[in-house]
């Protein structure tokens, strides 16, 4: 018997409050979603930007298109190693870890091309640092197969880090290279903790 024979009038159907309360959510992370990633790009500009408006008024800042460029490919592989974390994972966890993973990589690289972690950029100890990415890399790779690989990675790249920023910065007679270096591994000691927390169930 149809719903008009029965009641006299037609009462729509009352959508299930799950797909309801699902389909809201959808269509609020959507333009939140684009709003992140607007905001995360746009930074990436402005970074680019900074410097090439600041030579036009003073004679501090020089560049020359060396550096833009490798700052757009480094801010380019930031953002594109960002974005592949957001689509990984919906884990809140793991997408700060990554984060974090990230933002420490991009200091040491960043530092290391600009002034040097330990004494000038010309010291052979942070060709070390080289191996310290390659410990984060190497837990990224391995995280495929083992799941607790990736928080080991990266509380094994800070403790790596910190014990060069101890042994040849601090007692190498670099005090504030090594302090540096030193403070700077706890972004990776963070984000070790941060993907340990997101394997935890719940």
């Amino acid at each position: 018997m149809s719903l008009i024979a029965e009641h006299g009038s037609y009462v729509p159907p009352v959508p299930a409050k799950g797909n309801d309360m699902t389909t809201r959510i959808q269509a609020q992370s959507g333009p939140r979603r684009h709003i992140w990633r607007l905001m995360g790009w746009g930074g990436a500009v402005a970074i680019i930007l900074t410097p090439l408006i600041a030579m036009q008024f003073t004679a501090e800042v020089n560049w020359d298109d060396t550096d833009f460029i490798v700052a757009a490919i480094i801010l380019a592989a930031i953002g594109g190693l960002i974005e592949l974390a957001m689509h990984i994972s919906k884990n809140r966890y793991f997408r700060f870890g990554a984060m974090f993973a990230i933002f420490a990589g991009f200091m040491v690289v960043w530092s290391n091309l600009a002034v040097g972690m330990i004494g000038s950029n010309d010291n052979p100890v942070n060709l070390w640092f080289g191996g310290v990415l390659m410990l984060a890399i190497g837990g990224a790779v391995l995280s495929h197969h083992y799941k607790g690989a990736l928080a080991v990675a990266m509380l094994a790249t800070g403790g790596a880090q910190a014990a060069i920023g101890l042994f040849a910065g601090i007692l190498g007679g670099d005090v504030r290279g090594g302090l540096f270096t030193i403070i700077l591994s706890s972004l990776w000691m963070i984000s070790g903790l941060l993907f340990h927390a997101a394997r935890r169930p719940g």
